[in-house]
């Protein structure tokens, strides 16, 4: 199980707020967690995805992609990786460690 911190930025939009894009975005994301593929969670600054590795680079082409799809024509993504391998561990688990030592 891997963790994936993303940020699709569409470049050359016609008004500051890219909402809209995000909003598509996360449509995705719910599709592919309706299949049971991945677990998401939208941030103000950027979405984290779990799931199998492999797969999460399926779900970043595909969002790469959507801004494309909807007229843009220039798109930067940031993505950062956690991929541990010494035992499972998830999003929430991740937060639970931090905050039992707080």
């Amino acid at each position: 199980m891997a963790i994936v911190d993303v940020t699709v930025i569409p470049i050359g939009t016609e008004t500051p707020s890219v909402s809209e894009y995000v909003a598509n975005i996360q449509g995705i994301l719910a599709g592919y967690k309706e299949e049971g593929k991945i677990n998401y969670k939208l941030t103000p600054m950027n979405t984290i995805i779990e799931g199998e590795l492999s797969t999460l680079f399926e779900v970043i082409q595909a969002i790469h992609e959507a801004p494309f799809a909807q007229g843009i024509q220039r798109v930067a993504t940031n993505i950062r990786i956690d991929d541990r391998r010494d035992k499972k561990v998830k999003m929430d688990d991740k937060l639970a460690s931090v905050q039992s030592k707080l």
